[in-house]
């Protein structure tokens, strides 16, 4: 049968316990996945923020936004949408309840347990798919899902959440939370090149508009402006291509979301900067 068991609040900083939902299951793999969960709590900023692990017969999903985590316990069979929309009107439900300032203060663990009411009358709901299924509306989350798929966590994430790895969260930086960038690869390497011509070109032009504005009092200043600008952005491009080709070299692969490396976006500005 497919449901939901657990469910806990905690603070990103510091993975400490804000409220959970009463615990009744003694199950031992079911306590492992929680302790997993306990671990994946204290680092869920090293992480994208929307995730999901699969651990045996059991999924772990969160979801994290302005500074606070929402983790759920479901059975490996619970569909993905009906979970993270779970974890949505958890959130939703804790932002309106909860000031951030009183969030940040706050030293003891479980000091917001009365939430605890909240996440069991809504763990009911999503574990009764007849009465939930009139009073959600699962296709925006469907479409966002679709857009954004959640990270989906490897046993060697595990590994690291278990303290076996201290290097795994490297892999998360860049752009985005969940993007992966591609070795350089020949395209990106002739943007490179053309993106540094066309900052050679537009500096001898700017000089060239220099002499001719000393020469002849008429000429308008604003195109020396105007060339030595799309120098500069021809330059920084470069140090773009360059910073993010550092990330490029581990050869990692792409993240679930898609997202585009850096190098098209060389290629696309380099075509902006012909221009000027």
């Amino acid at each position: 049968m497919s449901m939901v068991l657990f469910a806990s609040v905690v603070r990103v900083e510091d993975g400490l316990p804000l409220s959970a939902s009463t615990d009744y299951e003694q199950d031992k793999e079911l306590q492992e996945t929680k302790k997993h969960l306990k671990g994946l709590s204290k680092k869920l900023n090293q992480f994208p923020d929307r995730c999901t692990l699969r651990t045996g017969p059991y999924n772990i999903n969160f979801t994290s936004s302005l500074g606070v985590g929402y983790l759920m316990i479901c059975t490996a069979n619970y569909p993905n949408v009906l979970a993270f929309c779970f974890l949505d009107e958890l959130q939703k439900e804790f932002i309106v309840t909860y000031d951030q300032k009183r969030i940040s203060s706050i030293v003891r663990p479980y000091s917001f347990i009365e939430f605890d009411t909240f996440i069991q009358k809504t763990k009911q709901r999503y574990n009764s798919p007849r009465s939930l299924s009139t009073k959600i509306n699962l296709a925006d989350m469907q479409t966002e899902i679709k857009l954004r798929p959640p990270y989906q966590l490897s046993p060697e994430d595990l590994r690291a959440i278990n303290g076996l790895s201290v290097h795994t969260s490297t892999k998360y930086k860049g752009i985005a939370p969940t993007q992966m960038l591609e070795p350089v690869t020949l395209p990106g390497i002739v943007s490179c090149v053309l993106c540094v011509l066309c900052g050679g070109l537009n500096l001898l032009r700017g000089v060239h508009a220099i002499e001719s504005i000393l020469q002849n009092d008429d000429e308008d200043f604003n195109y020396v402006i105007a060339f030595f600008l799309g120098t500069a952005a021809c330059l920084y491009q470069c140090y773009l291509f360059a910073y993010f080709s550092v990330w490029r070299n581990n050869s990692l692969p792409r993240g679930r979301g898609g997202l585009h490396d850096a190098a098209d976006k060389t290629e696309t500005t380099v075509g902006q900067s012909t221009r000027l």
